[in-house]
């Protein structure tokens, strides 16, 4: 193993990490939603998995296949950037809809006899999935992919792997930190108001993607 193959491997380590810790939106959202649809913390660990595995496989192929057709690294970029965008405004608008109904449902349980399901209780996953999906790994491609296969495709195939690993690996461990230690705070006064507060967090999240560069 070269030296530069093992700066790039510990270069992944750090950058998966650091990149996911520092993006709320890698985590909050499945804590919240988890919380105030009451999953338990096997259905929000699995939820978050399947997310985490989209939103790298899909930068991961983009830059396989731009490596191996030439595409220009500027072109990827943007288009990383572009996929970006699309995944933060997704965020933003989930989060104000989801708050939304989060109100509504707070002031019908307010009246005698109401009752009412949170929506699309089975397509919530699948849009958080979507999102996550189109959202990219933006330091992956420029900083890790292109350099390791000027190395060798065998260091693509490791750098790759270890910023994957990192990267869902911290997902997950945030996630099931947070859910569990969620699990033990009893906020009853705060309950009726859990799916609200959700969105305005998976909004505020999605804000700070966008506007702030986290």
């Amino acid at each position: 193993m070269t030296s530069e193959l093992l700066i790039l491997l510990w270069s992944a380590a750090s950058i998966g990490f650091v990149h996911t810790i520092l993006g709320p939106d890698h985590y909050l959202p499945f804590i919240m939603i988890g919380k105030a649809r009451n999953w338990t913390l096997k259905r929000t660990i699995g939820l978050t998995a399947l997310c985490g595995v989209g939103h790298v496989l899909s930068s991961v192929i983009i830059g396989a296949i731009g490596i191996f057709i030439g595409i220009q690294l500027q072109k990827l970029t943007w288009f990383e950037g572009f996929r970006g965008n699309l995944a933060a405004w997704g965020l933003i608008a989930f989060g104000l809809v989801y708050a939304i109904w989060g109100l509504r449902h707070y002031y019908k349980h307010k009246q005698p006899g109401s009752h009412s399901h949170a929506p699309g209780s089975k397509a919530t996953p699948w849009m958080l999935f979507i999102i996550f999906l189109l959202g990219p790994c933006e330091a992956l491609i420029p900083l890790l992919m292109y350099p390791a296969a000027h190395e060798s495709l065998h260091a693509l195939i490791l750098v790759t792997t270890v910023f994957s690993f990192a990267t869902v690996g911290t997902m997950l461990v945030a996630v099931w930190a947070a859910s569990l230690g969620l699990s033990k705070v009893k906020l009853h006064k705060l309950q009726p108001l859990s799916h609200f507060l959700a969105g305005v967090i998976i909004f505020a999240s999605g804000m700070s993607i966008q506007f702030l560069g986290l």
